[in-house]
C-alpha cells in the first residue's frame, strides 16, 4: 500500500472522525511458550539476561527448533539462501525481540504460523528471506559498504567526525542482535558469505586513548555519541571507565548512549549493577552540568512490550535526561502512516521513550527492498503532524552521504523522473578544511529505482547496471580501501 492510499478517505467520518484514530493501548509481553522451544521456558529464565544472551537465535537450526514444523520447510529453505546469497548481517536474534514476532499468533497444526512469520514487520527487519528482496534491482548501483563514508571521516580508529560539534565514537564492532539493515554493516558483526568484515586493527586500550586525545585537542566538540556496534555488548566496568573518563573533559556537554538493546535486550539494562552503575555516572554529569542521555531504536509498535517500558524507566530513574528513540523507516515494517504513529504513541505513552529521529535506510548493498523514496518519506512526515505533541513529533531524515541528517524537506532540487535529490550542507566535515567548494557543492541521494516512473526506470536500465564482475571489483576496491585506514591509524 503507497503512503498515498494508506489512510482512506471514506473513513475519515466514522467514530473518530480523524484519519487516524488514536487509542491508548496498554502494553503487553506475549506469550513465549506459544513457541515449541520455549514451552518450558519459566519468568524467571525469561528475566535472565544470561538466559536471553544464551538463546539467541543465531542460524536456521536453532530456529527451526524454536519452530518446530509450525513453520514450513519452504520457509526456512528461503532463509538459507538469504543468508548465502545476499545477507550483510550474520543472524542474531534475543528471545525478547524473537517474541515481538507475531505476537497474536494461535499455533496450529504443522506449517500454521507460515504466512503469519512472513508477514511480521519484526521478521522483515530482523530476519530477511531471499524472496525478500527485489530480483530487478537488489542494490542501487550507488550503494556502498559505508554508504554515509563514516570511515573517510575517522580522526582516530573508531571516531567519527562529521559534525561541527558532535562526534560518534564506536566502541566495539559487535552488538547483542543484528538488523538486517544496518547501516555499518562495513565493520559491525560478522562475516557472511558475501562480506567480508573489516577489523579494528589497534588494541581496545589504545583506541580509546586515541579518542581522549583528539577530544582533548579539539574543544569545539561538545556531543559524544557513544556507539558501536552497541554499547550493551561492552562489560559494564569498561563502559563506565570510558564514561568517566569522557565526563572530565571540559568541553564535552552531552553524551549519548546508543543502545538498541533497550529494545531487544531489556533485561541487560535491568541488570542492579548496570542500573547503579548508571546513577553513578549520571550524578557525576549532573554535578558538573553534562546531559546524559540514551538513544535506542524501535521500528515497531509491536517491540514495545512492559519490559522495555520497565527498563526505560530504570533508566530515567537511575538520573538519565531522557530516553530517545531513533528509528528507521523501512517498506514492509513502519513506512505507512499508522504504522508510525501506533510506534510513536506506545513509545511515547507506555514507556516514556522520545520520538525523535525516523532515519530513510541507508544505501547499503541488497537494501532497495526496504528503501523509500524522498517524495514518500515527505508525505509521511506530512501525515504524522499534528497528533503528537511538538517536542514529540519525529523528524523524518535523510543521511545524506558527505552531507549528514537533512530534513526531508530540505534538500535543494529534486528529479523526481531518475529519483535522485540534491543537497547542501552549511558546515564542513573533517575531511573538507580545505575545500572552498565543501558549502556550495551539492550532493546526491538516490531513490530507488522500482519506485520511479517508468521513463526513469529506463534510464538506470541503459545507464545504471553493472555486471556482476564490475560489482564485485567494486567492492573488493573498497574493501581494501578501508582495510587502509583502518591501518592508518
Amino acid at each position: 500500500m503507497s503512503i498515498e492510499t494508506a489512510i482512506d478517505p471514506t473513513d475519515l467520518w466514522q467514530e473518530s472522525t480523524q484519519p487516524y484514530p488514536y487509542t491508548r493501548v496498554e502494553l503487553v509481553e506475549p506469550d513465549w511458550t506459544r513457541f515449541p522451544g520455549w514451552r518450558d521456558v519459566t519468568a524467571e529464565q525469561w528475566a535472565s539476561v544470561q538466559w536471553q544472551r544464551a538463546h539467541c537465535v543465531k542460524n536456521v537450526k536453532q530456529l527451526r527448533e524454536l519452530m518446530g514444523d509450525l513453520v514450513d520447510e519452504s520457509f526456512y529453505t528461503d532463509l538459507e539462501r538469504d543468508q548465502a546469497e545476499r545477507a550483510t548481517m550474520s543472524m542474531l536474534v534475543p528471545p525478547q525481540m524473537m517474541n515481538t514476532m507475531m505476537p497474536l499468533a494461535t499455533p496450529g497444526g504443522p506449517g500454521s504460523l507460515t504466512d503469519e512469520l512472513y508477514a511480521d514487520p519484526v521478521r522483515h527487519y530482523m530476519i530477511p528471506v531471499l524472496s525478500d528482496r527485489r530480483t530487478d534491482w537488489a542494490s542501487h548501483p550507488h550503494a556502498t559498504r559505508d554508504s554515509l563514508h563514516e570511515h573517510d571521516m575517522w580522526v582516530a580508529e573508531g571516531l567519527t567526525h562529521r559534525y561541527p560539534t558532535k562526534v560518534l565514537a564506536e566502541l566495539l564492532p559487535t552488538c547483542p542482535q543484528y538488523c538486517g539493515h544496518c547501516t555499518r554493516m562495513d565493520l559491525v558483526g560478522n562475516s557472511t558469505p558475501v562480506i567480508e568484515k573489516l577489523k579494528f586493527t589497534a588494541k581496545p586500550v589504545d583506541r580509546l586513548d586515541a579518542m581522549f586525545d583528539y577530544l582533548r585537542r579539539t574543544p569545539q566538540v561538545r556531543d559524544v555519541v557513544v556507539s558501536g556496534g552497541d554499547v550493551a555488548n561492552m562489560p559494564w566496568p569498561r563502559l563506565e571507565d570510558f564514561l568517566t573518563r569522557l565526563l572530565e573533559i571540559e568541553n564535552i556537554r552531552d553524551i549519548r548512549l546508543a543502545t538498541k538493546a533497550l529494545i531487544g535486550l531489556p533485561q541487560h539494562w535491568l541488570q542492579p549493577d548496570v542500573v547503579e552503575g548508571v546513577a553513578r555516572v549520571a550524578a557525576i554529569a549532573r554535578s558538573r552540568g553534562v546531559s546524559l542521555a540514551m538513544h535506542t531504536h524501535a521500528n515497531h509498535a509491536n517491540s514495545i512490550t512492559p519490559i522495555v517500558a520497565e527498563a526505560s524507566s530504570a533508566m530515567l530513574e537511575a538520573g538519565l535526561r531522557d530516553v530517545r528513540n531513533q528509528g528507521v523507516l523501512l517498506n514492509g515494517v513502519n513506512a505507512e502512516p499508522h504504522a508510525l504513529l501506533d510506534l510513536c504513541f506506545r513509545l511515547l505513552d507506555g514507556a516514556q521513550i522520545m520520538p525523535y529521529y525516523f532515519y530513510m535506510c541507508d544505501m547499503i548493498p541488497f537494501s532497495e527492498h526496504w528503501r523509500v523514496s524522498v517524495a514518500d518519506a515527505q508525505r509521511l512526515q506530512h501525515h504524522i503532524m499534528g497528533y503528537l505533541p511538538g517536542f514529540a513529533t519525529p523528524r523524518i531524515v535523510c543521511d545524506v552521504p558527505f552531507v549528514g541528517k537533512r530534513w526531508v524537506h530540505q534538500l535543494t532540487d529534486y528529479d523526481t523522473e531518475r529519483g535522485i535529490s540534491y543537497w547542501t550542507k552549511n558546515y564542513r566535515t573533517s575531511i573538507e578544511a580545505t575545500d572552498a567548494e565543501a558549502l556550495s557543492r551539492t550532493y546526491e541521494y538516490y531513490d530507488p529505482i522500482h519506485t520511479l516512473p517508468l521513463e526513469g526506470q529506463q534510464w538506470w536500465a541503459e545507464h545504471g547496471r553493472l555486471d556482476e564482475s564490475a560489482l564485485k571489483a567494486a567492492e573488493v576496491a573498497e574493501a581494501s580501501r578501508r582495510t587502509a585506514a583502518l591501518q592508518a591509524y
